[in-house]
């Protein structure tokens, strides 16, 4: 799945660049709205990210893409990749990478399986 997000004067920090918390907030909503398409019905929260190393600086006006892969799926969690790149004259910079884990819970707040 592809997702994009313009980057606007509300999304940075104090320096004029992209607030970290944006752009992860962004990579959690972006492999949930995945996760949520490929298993309807499930009730996923997030329970972790493999890393977070933001690689370059982003200012306002980048146009940002989220590439969001599935990469493993467990009996009651599901992970995607999230890569994001900063699309610049028909160029992609490699901006962020990670892994989201999602597990399935239901109603009582406990593990399910994903169906």
């Amino acid at each position: 799945m592809e997702n994009f997000k313009l980057v606007l004067p509300e999304h940075l920090n104090h320096l004029g660049k992209l607030f970290g918390g944006q752009l992860l907030r962004w990579v959690d909503e972006s492999a949930y709205i995945a996760a949520r398409m490929e298993y309807p019905g499930c009730n996923f929260v997030t329970i972790g990210l493999s890393q977070v190393e933001f690689r370059q600086q982003v200012v306002a006006g980048a146009v940002l893409r989220f590439v969001v892969t599935k990469v493993k799926q467990g009996n009651t969690s599901v992970c995607y990749e999230v890569d994001v790149n900063e699309i610049d004259d028909c160029h992609a910079k490699s901006v962020f990478a990670t892994t989201v884990t999602f597990v399935n819970i239901g109603p009582d707040g406990n593990k399910v399986p994903v169906v």
